[in-house]
């Protein structure tokens, strides 16, 4: 039972290493998992080791089964544990940015809060998820500070074309 807990404890040692130092050996298995896709990630393999760990060592420690029954279940269920940590892993990875998109942008209404010249660049605070977001501003006709104006166009990742709202 011993061998089983002191696998379970260092793959929860090898889980806490992969967090603290972030991405430090993920270097060393690239070259072994080629186009796995983060099959063999420091995550999946410390999730696979501490369950079949801890799983051998309760099936040994509550039944009267040997030790190849233990490792048995505890493999099945480190199998398992690694298939879910990799499909975390894939879910929390793909989930994306959080910056705005120029789609999100485009029709959004805002107000000056710097003075646009005409064909120069001012600033313009945006809501966007109610939260307020300043950004670099052009237009066509002068802009005064106040202004309620619309996002025509995204020009770039921090500065947009607005022209001013029409009542």
């Amino acid at each position: 039972m011993a061998w089983f807990l002191g696998l379970g404890i260092a793959g929860l040692v090898l889980l806490v290493f992969s967090l603290v130092f972030d991405g430090l050996l993920e270097g060393v298995f690239d070259g072994i998992g080629g186009g796995l896709d983060g099959l063999l990630s420091l995550p999946v393999i410390a999730g696979f080791v501490s369950a079949l760990g801890f799983t051998g060592a309760i099936v040994l420690g509550t039944g009267g089964a040997g030790a190849g029954v233990a490792a048995g279940a505890g493999v099945l269920t480190g199998v398992g544990a690694a298939w879910l940590t990799w499909r975390l892993s894939r879910a929390l990875l793909r989930g994306g940015t959080a910056a705005p998109r120029g789609e999100d942008l485009t029709g959004t209404s805002g107000t000056v809060v710097t003075a646009i010249p005409a064909g120069g660049y001012g600033e313009v605070l945006l809501r966007l998820a109610g939260q307020p977001v300043k950004y670099a501003a052009k237009a066509e006709v002068p802009l005064a500070r106040g202004t309620e104006v619309w996002v025509d166009a995204v020009l770039s990742p921090t500065s947009v074309s607005v022209r001013p709202v029409e009542r």
